[in-house]
């Protein structure tokens, strides 16, 4: 089946994208002319691109986030279904924001599993994906760290990851 993509562009405000799904629907994607900001946008015509029923905006940041998590189920699925057979061992997304003291810096420093007891087990960045990073993996901004451990331990590393 071929994916329907529309490109308008909007004056003043942007250009939207939107994705005809086949079930009748519209998911649009608005990029802003500010570059900061961006709105998702559903419609239930998919003749009519201004029946807006829902939108969000989001920043740049939160698109990027959101965007992972479209690109990236397969292995989060794949992680979800090990662990949910254990009891008790999670698995967290955490990103990197420009505020993280480890962006730049190699994996090793974290010291994750000693200090937390948790093991960083991806990151995602833009549409790759890094399985089993080694201590020397360098971290950049945006980066989203897949870890598995215990709620305590992943809590310990959110808060290390982003210098709070």
């Amino acid at each position: 089946m071929a994916i329907r993509v529309e490109r308008a562009v909007l004056p003043r405000i942007g250009v939207r994208h939107d994705v005809l799904t086949g079930i009748g629907q519209r998911v649009g994607v608005v990029l802003r002319s500010d570059g900061r900001t961006r709105e998702l946008v559903i419609g239930d015509d998919i003749d009519d691109p201004d029946a807006t029923r829902a939108q969000v905006t989001l920043s740049e940041e939160e698109a990027n986030t959101v965007a992972l998590l479209l690109g990236s189920t397969a292995v989060l699925n794949r992680l979800t279904r090990l662990t949910d057979e254990v009891n008790g061992i999670f698995t967290e997304q955490i990103t990197l924001g420009m505020g993280s003291p480890y962006t730049g810096r190699r994996l090793g420093e974290t010291q994750a599993r000693t200090r937390t007891r948790t093991s960083i087990v991806a990151v995602i960045r833009g549409d790759g994906v890094h399985p089993s990073p080694d201590p020397d993996f360098e971290f950049e901004d945006g980066d989203v760290v897949v870890a598995v451990g215990t709620r305590p331990g992943l809590d310990k590393l959110t808060t290390i990851l982003s210098g709070t």
